[in-house]
């Protein structure tokens, strides 16, 4: 245990020496690093390269008794990124709780070294970290969190606080773009994108893992976070249709009772998986599915599954997500389905492509054009031009005061 400027901090990690050539990206995250390694972890471990990344998750609460602090870590498999987890006692009010976190976080930032840029995923965060000493904020809003379930009631009017107060807002797909582009004077649209050479691996033999070997074919399967956003009814109708069809779900099951999920012999709840073990899911499968609901948590998703499924050489059937439809709906090997007969029927044109074709070549060259070391590169111009326009201020601020 050691202890930074009064504060308990238990570091699992080698501290990071303050490099003064290297900016700090202090990333608010509501998506712990360890979840499902989607849009933060592929952007942060690839700012890793270039900055100090430190990784700031939601608070986990301890016995009441406790005192406040802070358990550090580096990220497995990207020993450049720092997770900082704060340990709250338990029983805190709302007020006690933000003053409890911005005494850790000052502490903690007091130490990383300048310039900083902040970087939010979440609105939530910024009752305790408006003070920090930032050059550059930015908000990369991925999904638009005010539509999911439980979403906190202060949460729009903290979201346009944010807003307002960041220098770049990112957005993870056409439908938030066009939903925030008013809002703010520089705001940059960063769709999904895919790490290719990841997913490749599923377009050749694979060993099955052993929870999948031995269900039958046809395979269909999805992975990602089984939540309000997936509609269990559909999946339910579906595999009533064709029993002689495999249905694979992998991942985490959140906010959804497990007496809710349909239970059929032909459904199979695999778990969550490593980000390492999915294209080996993906290669024993015929046709990849997003089975999402259309409701209000979906109106504005734009789903990194397709370009990964596409990727890894799998057909697709979705329903008609309005970003998906506008992005990928125009290719061969991607079905678009409102209802069960839909589905179905999509499905069994998906199982009729050949393994490699037409349909593949067509994808491949959609996805040639994206990648998430490109989004990354760009995304990090747009933060470098803004910290050379801050450096340049602060000289002549300082050459003004001496004069």
């Amino acid at each position: 245990m050691t202890t930074r400027v009064g504060v308990p901090v238990e570091s699992q990690a080698e501290p990071l020496a303050p490099d003064s050539d290297k900016p700090t990206l202090l990333c608010f995250s509501h998506l712990r690093w360890d979840f499902v390694f989607q849009r933060p972890q592929q952007l942060m471990s690839r700012f890793a390269e270039e900055m100090t990344v430190i990784f700031w998750e939601e608070p986990v609460e301890t016995d009441e008794h406790e005192i406040a602090m802070l358990r550090v870590r580096a990220a497995e498999d990207h020993p450049n990124v720092r997770i900082v987890v704060p340990h709250i006692p338990s029983g805190l009010s709302d007020d006690h709780k933000t003053a409890a976190l911005k005494r850790l976080l000052d502490a903690y930032s007091a130490g990383l070294s300048r310039p900083i840029v902040a970087w939010y995923y979440t609105p939530m965060m910024l009752p305790f970290s408006r003070d920090v000493d930032a050059s550059v904020v930015v908000f990369d809003a991925m999904d638009e969190l005010s539509k999911f379930k439980f979403a906190p009631q202060n949460l729009l009017d903290l979201e346009q606080e944010l807003i307002d107060r960041s220098d770049l807002v990112f957005t993870g797909g056409s439908s938030l773009y066009e939903a925030k582009k008013d809002r703010h004077d520089s705001v940059h649209l960063f769709p999904s994108s895919v790490d290719r050479v990841h997913f490749a691996k599923a377009r050749a033999a694979q060993f099955d893992p052993a929870d999948q070997e031995d269900l039958n074919r046809p395979r269909l399967g999805f992975y990602g976070v089984l939540d309000e956003r997936f509609d269990t009814e559909l999946l339910d109708r579906v595999a009533e249709m064709r029993p002689d069809w495999s249905f694979v779900m992998v991942g985490p099951v959140v906010k959804i009772a497990p007496e809710d999920l349909p239970k059929r012999p032909n459904i199979y709840y695999l778990g969550a998986k490593k980000y390492e073990q999915l294209p080996a899911y993906l290669s024993g499968w015929d046709v990849a599915l997003m089975p999402f609901a259309m409701n209000e948590s979906t109106q504005f998703i734009s789903p990194t599954k397709t370009p990964e499924y596409l990727a890894g050489g799998k057909p697709v059937v979705s329903t008609p997500v309005r970003d998906v439809v506008r992005h990928y709906g125009q290719l061969e090997g991607v079905g678009i389905a409102a209802t069960a007969e839909e589905f179905v029927d999509e499905c069994e044109r998906m199982l009729k492509l050949p393994r490699h074709g037409d349909w593949l070549a067509e994808a491949d060259l959609l996805l040639s054009a994206t990648s998430w070391s490109t989004t990354q590169a760009r995304m990090s111009a747009l933060i470098a031009e803004m910290l050379g326009e801050r450096a340049a201020s602060d000289v002549s601020a300082l050459l003004v005061a001496a004069e």
